[in-house]
Parts: C-alpha cells; sequence; structure tokens
C-alpha cells in the first residue's frame, strides 16, 4: 500500500503489515550476540556477473537488447524444476538461501541456543521434522476446527471472526497498522478486502480463468477431504467455498484498480460509522477483541466489500460459512503440516497455477517460511557473514550521485511550471535512505517457540507480530523499521515515509559488483536506485509530498501534461508482448514502467558526472556507454514458465523482464547513440514515440 518494490508487488492487502519491526534495539551486526559463524563458500551459488562472452553476435542491439545481451545465458540456464522464474534476482535469492541454511543447520546443532538463536533453530528444527508433522496429521488444527463446527448463527460467527484476528489469523480481511495518508507521522489502523484464493478478483470471472477456477474447486475439495470429510461432502463444500469466494470477489477491487488508485486504501471512519456500515458485524467489538482503545477513526478500506461481507453475514447459511471458514484455516496451515498438504498446496499453486516441475526441498520451503514469520532475526545474522561493511560506504556514495542528478533533471524539466517544479525539489530535498540492514534490530523478547511443533512454532510468531503492529496505532511512526529483511533481493520506496531502501542481499553481482568498473554498476545498481527515488514521482508516489503525507501538491496544468505522458507509456507498453498471444497491461505496470524510464535516465545522467573529463577506457572492446546499457540487461536476465507468466501479466504490477530489459532503453536516446542504432529501428524510438517524463 505505501511501497514499490523492485520486482515483487506490495500485497494490495496487508501491507506485509505482519512483517513490520517489532521492539527495536541499539546493537549492530558486528556487535551482536551471537558466535562466530562459519561460511563455506564452495556450497554457495555464484552471482551472475556480465561477461563480454555473454553477448550474441548473431544478434541486434537495435532490434532487441534483451536477446543481444541475455540469450546466450538463458538458453545455456535454463529454469530448475523446483523454480517457476530463473534469472538474475533468481540466483540472488538461492545464494541467499543458502547462506541461510548453514547458518540454521549451525544454530540446531548448538546445544542450548538462546534469543533470536532459539527462535531460529527451534523453526529448523521443527520444519525440517518430516516425521513428526506425517504422524501429528491434522491433529494440530482440532480446537480450531472444533471452533468452526461449533458455530451456530451470525452472532457466533462474527465472534469467531473477532476471536481469530486478535492471534493474527484474519481469514476475511485484513486488518493492520499504516501511517495516516494525511498524517504519516502517526500510525492508523486500517482494514482492508482478503479472503480469496486466486491470484485476482478478475480469475473469478474472465472466462479464459474457467479452467483455474475448475482446478481451484478440486484443490479445495482435496484439502477439506484430508481435513476429514467424506468425498461426497468435500466436493459440495468446495462447490460452496468456491460461490462464497466469488461473492467477495464481486466487491473486491482490482489488482489494476488498487495500483492506480492509492487512495482506495484511505477511507477513515469513526467507530460508530462502521458500525453502522456493517451493523452485523460491530467494530467497537472487534477493537476491543483486539485489545486497542477505541480509535477517532481508522481506515474501513473498501467500504463495498464490507457491505457485502455485512450482507454475507445475513444470508448466506451457517453450513456455508463454516465450508469457507474450515477450508481458509487448513488451507493457510497446509504448508506446516504433513506432506499429504504439503503436497497439495504444490500442486495447486505452485504446479497447475504457476507451472513449477517440482516441489522445493524442505529446507527452503522451511527457509522461506522463517523469513516470514522472523525474518529479521535471520538478518541480523546474515549480515554477519554476507555483507562487507564496505559495500555500505560504496552503495551511500552511489545514492548520493544518483540524488545529485536526479536534482539536476527536476531543474530542467521542460514541460513542468516552476510553481510544481519547486514542490518536487522540496520532495527531492527530504528523501532519505537505508542500505542494507536496520540502524536498530528488532527485539524478539516475548516469543516463545520450541521444538514440539512446527504450526504452534509458526502460529506463535503470526500472533507476535500481530500484537505488535498493533501496538503501533495511534503512535508515532518509527521511520527506522524496515519493510523488507536484508536477506531479501529487492527495493523499495516507501511513500509514506519519503524513503528508498535497498536490502543487503541485493548488494552483489550483476547489481553491485565491486571488481566492476563504474558503466556496469551504474547500468546495474544505479538504475535500481534511479528506480526507486523515482517511484516517489511515478502515478501514485507523485501524490505523496515531502513529509509522506497524501496531498495535491500539483499544478492543474502540470498534472495534466503528467498524465498526458503516462497515458503515451501506458500505450507503449500495451503493445508488448509477454509471450505470444499475450499482451503486458501497461496500466497495471504503469507505475513500474515509469520507475524503470526514469531510473535509466537519471543512472545514465549519473555515470557521466561520475566519469566527467576521464577518458573512455573501452573495456573488452565496448564503450563505457555500451557497458552501462549491458549492466542494466543483465539485471533483467530472467524468464519465466508460461502458466507464471500468465500470473504475472493478470495480478503483478511489473513488466516481465524481458520487457523491461528492452521497453526502458528505448526511449533513452543515449541508448540509440551508444550502439549507432538508426531511426526506425525497433530499439530506438524517435519523433513522437520518443518518451520522457522525469
Amino acid at each position: 500500500m505505501n511501497r514499490r518494490a523492485l520486482i515483487l508487488p506490495m500485497a494490495s492487502a496487508t501491507l506485509l503489515a505482519l512483517a513490520a519491526c517489532q521492539r527495536a534495539s541499539e546493537s549492530k551486526p558486528d556487535a551482536a550476540a551471537a558466535p562466530a559463524f562459519k561460511l563455506d563458500e564452495s556450497q554457495l551459488i555464484q552471482p551472475i556477473r556480465f561477461q563480454p562472452s555473454d553477448i550474441d553476435a548473431s544478434k541486434s542491439a537495435c532490434v532487441d537488447l534483451e536477446q543481444y545481451a541475455n540469450s546466450k545465458w538463458l538458453a545455456a540456464n535454463p529454469i530448475p524444476a523446483d523454480q517457476q522464474t530463473w534469472g538474475a534476482f533468481d540466483v540472488l535469492a538461492e545464494r541467499s538461501l543458502q547462506v541461510q541454511k548453514q547458518l540454521a543447520e549451525q544454530l540446531a546443532a548448538k546445544s542450548a541456543p538462546s534469543g533470536i538463536e532459539k527462535i531460529i533453530a527451534d523453526f529448523w528444527a521443527t520444519g525440517m521434522d518430516g516425521a513428526k508433522r506425517n504422524a501429528d496429521g491434522i491433529a494440530p488444527l482440532k480446537s480450531r476446527l472444533d471452533a468452526i463446527d461449533a458455530l451456530s448463527d451470525s452472532a457466533s460467527i462474527a465472534a469467531y471472526l473477532r476471536t481469530v484476528a486478535a492471534r493474527g489469523e484474519n481469514r476475511l480481511f485484513s486488518f493492520f497498522s499504516e501511517s495516516d495518508f494525511k498524517n504519516s507521522a502517526v500510525k492508523m489502523a486500517y482494514a482492508a478486502q482478503d479472503g480469496t484464493g486466486l491470484p485476482d478478483r478478475n480469475y473469478y470471472f474472465d472466462a479464459d480463468k474457467k479452467a483455474i477456477r475448475e482446478a481451484y474447486v478440486v484443490h479445495i475439495a482435496k484439502v477439506l477431504e484430508l481435513a476429514g470429510a467424506p468425498a461426497a461432502d468435500a466436493a459440495a463444500q468446495a462447490r460452496q467455498v468456491m460461490a462464497f469466494e466469488t461473492r467477495l470477489a464481486k466487491a473486491s477491487k482490482s489488482r489494476e484498480q488498487l495500483a492506480r488508485d492509492l487512495s482506495l486504501y484511505y477511507n477513515p471512519v469513526t467507530l460508530a460509522e462502521a458500525d453502522k456500515l456493517t451493523p452485523r458485524f460491530s467494530w467497537t467489538e472487534f477493537f476491543a477483541a483486539q485489545k486497542l482503545a477505541p480509535p477517532a477513526k481508522f481506515s474501513a478500506a473498501m467500504p463495498d466489500f464490507f457491505r457485502e461481507v455485512d450482507r454475507m453475514l445475513g444470508d448466506v447459511p451457517v453450513s456455508q460459512w463454516q465450508s469457507y471458514l474450515r477450508y481458509r484455516l487448513v488451507d493457510d496451515a497446509a504448508r506446516y503440516l504433513s506432506d499429504a498438504f504439503v503436497t497439495e498446496t504444490f500442486n495447486f499453486y505452485s504446479k497447475t497455477l504457476n507451472g513449477q516441475q517440482e516441489i522445493k526441498a524442505p529446507w527452503k520451503r522451511v527457509l522461506a517460511q522463517l523469513d516470514t514469520n522472523a525474518g529479521e532475526a535471520m538478518g541480523q545474522l546474515y549480515v554477519q557473514v554476507a555483507f562487507p561493511p564496505e559495500s555500505r560506504a560504496r552503495m551511500q556514495a552511489l545514492v548520493d550521485n544518483l540524488l545529485a542528478a536526479l536534482k539536476v533533471r527536476l531543474q530542467n524539466l521542460a514541460w513542468m511550471s516552476e510553481a510544481t517544479r519547486t514542490r518536487a525539489l522540496a520532495k527531492w530535498s527530504a528523501f532519505s535512505s537505508k542500505i542494507g540492514y536496520p540502524t536498530k534490530w528488532r527485539e524478539w523478547s516475548g516469543l516463545t517457540t520450541s521444538r514440539d511443533n512446527y504450526y504452534a512454532n509458526v502460529m506463535a510468531a503470526r500472533a507476535f507480530n500481530y500484537r505488535y503492529d498493533l501496538d503501533k496505532i495511534g503512535k508515532p511512526t518509527d521511520r527506522t523499521e524496515w519493510q523488507m529483511t536484508p536477506q531479501e533481493v529487492n527495493a523499495y520506496n516507501n511513500w509514506l515515509q519519503n524513503e528508498v531502501v535497498f536490502p543487503a542481499a541485493i548488494l552483489q553481482p550483476p547489481f553491485f559488483d565491486p571488481k566492476a568498473d563504474d558503466a556496469l554498476n551504474y547500468g546495474a545498481i544505479g538504475a535500481v536506485i534511479g528506480h526507486e527515488l523515482i517511484h516517489g514521482y511515478d502515478d501514485q508516489g507523485s501524490r505523496f509530498g515531502p513529509t509522506g503525507n497524501l496531498e495535491d501538491w500539483w499544478s492543474k496544468e502540470d498534472k495534466a501534461r503528467f498524465t498526458a505522458l503516462t497515458g503515451r507509456l501506458i500505450g507503449q507498453y500495451n503493445g508488448y508482448d509477454a509471450m505470444p498471444g499475450l499482451k503486458v497491461n501497461g496500466k497495471l505496470t504503469l507505475g513500474e514502467n515509469i520507475a524503470d524510464l526514469g531510473g535509466l535516465n537519471v543512472a545514465y545522467d549519473a555515470l557521466q558526472r561520475a566519469t566527467k573529463d576521464q577518458p573512455d577506457p573501452k573495456i573488452d572492446g565496448l564503450t563505457r556507454q555500451q557497458r552501462f546499457f549491458l549492466g542494466f540487461a543483465s539485471v533483467w536476465r530472467g524468464q519465466l514458465r508460461p502458466e507464471a507468466m500468465k500470473v504475472l501479466v493478470a495480478s503483478n504490477e511489473h513488466a516481465p523482464d524481458g520487457v523491461r530489459a528492452n521497453g526502458t532503453p528505448t526511449n533513452v536516446p543515449a541508448y540509440a547513440a551508444a550502439f549507432g542504432c538508426k531511426a526506425g529501428d525497433p530499439m530506438a524510438n524517435s519523433g513522437e514515440k520518443l518518451l520522457a517524463i522525469w
């Protein structure tokens, strides 16, 4: 809701609130109370570095940069059977997991770990104990299933929803803290749509998604049958669940709507107004159940969704509510249960929906859940072994240079009036950056884990995270918090804090390479930095001012000019093929495409500043400018399975990697000059087709 990431979309319903920071301590990575860990580099996959031999001389840089720079690597590196995508990001993500695996194994072998070491060791030991999970079967859910069986009317259903929410198990909608859009210095409560299992509302209605819907009903039935329902009953209940979710979907906003109108998240109401909105679901009682003081206001986002929920409390039979809640409970828990549940979850969500051929190894699955539930605990140890201190200093210098280049571009925009320019520069002057890891680490005291039960550990962490997130409501925003872990290969812009954030794990080749020349680094990590800076000025980020408040700082005329320019960018990307027969959604991906284009321009300008009056070394026969754009292309070296591509195009705010590698440079005249492209070449837009925004 408040951030744009480099490769992954924000969680439209939750803002990743459950990953928000806990209490913080002042300890630094090198001062953490932990032993020295041994890292066996020979057991780690090596990052991708650009090599001149990667270039496919049979292809033309003026026709297709992605093929020219990446086709040889892509052909030699097919997608592994346990992956849905494979490329530069995925290789680093795999390396990050391998580092974490070594840390977890060393911690689990200790006789009596304590603090964050115990949390990690307990997650690892219970998650890897497949025999125990298989022996337990559905038993960890028995009391929760009994509570659903006991429901008798709409009042008991509403009470159930309040009760399970209080331990972080929101079944129907999301509830979390976030900065007040109109006063970002203070946290407020947000409630938003959720409760469906398919990637986007359109999956419930589009004709071309019929096969997915049918497979989803089969999946629901299998999950319910594994939970103990007879096959015939499970099939009938699955149809009820699908009908229930379809009603929710009809009342929900699409990913495209949410991506292109952030104000949909902001609907401040009083408790009395919210209670009137949903008379069968008391928000006054909900806040009390969450142990929260009655607020002056909170955001009941997407009010039409909550109106429909209220109607469903009145007209949906209790038995159908039970089918839905039972499925939601078991499907959510399936990843932590026996192999039968894990396999069924994989078969639908990974294989059917995204084309993944093989399930990931248990250790990868366990670490993924550890990152979700206690990721910063692992991150505190990760940076000790995987992030050289000098990388932080060099990265800060790059950020400063990119900021300086951005300022010059803002000062010289021909289409912007002086009044709006002054406000844009005020926002620029307030930018802040975070690099590598937090300056204050989370405090995890109060989270109790054990070696007894994997599911119990996950639920304990979920409740712990949820409680601390809610405790922020009504309090000042903590600007030291991170919304990603250090071991995540990504980056983001937080509009509500006007900051850009770069976790440690992305600061490796091909993004950031201490051994590489400036041209490669500016083309790769420089473009990433520029991308995140420009997110502050994309179609949604530009609605926030210097302090992070939602405010209109544009003149009417400038806003019209900006909208006209972004409309042209939508049209450009609508014309790209994600794969044969499937077009990119230019409107859904608009914010990312604005950031890619502006980020590449800013990075190129920064390179010129950094190398001013320096002779071009022409390394490996390539000019500085050519290496800059090849460095950019190497970042977007990646491929997806056809099924995963369909999901991405339908629900993800990012264009496919190949489109990003090609689409952005077509609008940068320096690219055509670097490779000698002529007007009319596919990679050299000119005249009315040439587009510059920031």
